[in-house]
C-alpha cells in the first residue's frame, strides 16, 4: 500500500560537496512526490538548522535527513550521535548517503541508529536509481513520523 501525503516532504541534505548537492537535486527533479529540500554544508550547520539556532530560527523540521559522513567542522558521525541523543529530534529518519563503503563506517552508523546506509554510486544513472529507490521507499511506502514540532 502506498502512503498518501497531503503536504510536501521536507528534506535536509547535509552535504559539503557542491557537485553531490547538484546531483541530488537533479536526481530528485523527476520525483512525483512534492518535496522541499534545504542544504547545509557541514555538521555544525546541520545541528544549528535542526535546533533552529542562529540564522535557522525559521527552519522547518525535516521529515527525513540525507547525511554525508565525511563533513567539515563536525562530521556525520557526530551529527548522527547528537541527533539520535536529542529527544526532540531522534525520530527524524536519517539516511546516511556517503562515498564510504568501509565496514567500520557502516557498523558505526548503524550503531548510532542511522535508519539506513547507502554508498553513493559514482555513475550518474546509478545515483539517480538510488535516489529513486529512496523516493519510492521513504516517500511512498514508509509512514514518516509526524514532525509536529516546527
Amino acid at each position: 500500500m502506498i502512503a498518501q501525503r497531503n503536504k510536501p516532504i521536507n528534506i535536509l541534505l547535509v552535504e559539503d560537496n557542491p557537485a553531490d548537492v547538484l546531483l541530488t537535486k537533479e536526481a530528485l527533479a523527476d520525483t512525483k512526490i512534492p518535496y522541499r529540500m534545504q542544504t547545509v554544508g557541514d555538521g555544525l550547520h546541520a545541528m544549528r538548522y535542526l535546533r533552529k539556532e542562529d540564522k535557522y530560527t525559521e527552519a522547518q523540521r525535516p521529515d527525513i535527513i540525507l547525511l554525508d559522513l565525511n563533513l567539515p567542522v563536525k562530521d556525520g558521525r557526530e551529527v548522527l550521535a547528537e541527533l539520535k541523543a536529542d529527544k526532540s529530534l531522534c525520530q527524524v529518519p536519517v539516511i546516511v548517503l556517503t562515498t564510504s563503503s568501509r565496514e567500520a563506517d557502516i557498523n558505526a552508523a548503524y550503531g548510532l541508529n542511522a535508519n539506513c546506509y547507502i554508498v553513493k554510486p559514482i555513475d550518474f544513472n546509478e545515483f539517480c536509481n538510488v535516489i529513486k529507490a529512496i523516493e519510492n521507499f521513504w516517500f511512498n511506502v514508509v509512514s514518516l513520523p509526524s514532525n509536529g514540532i516546527n
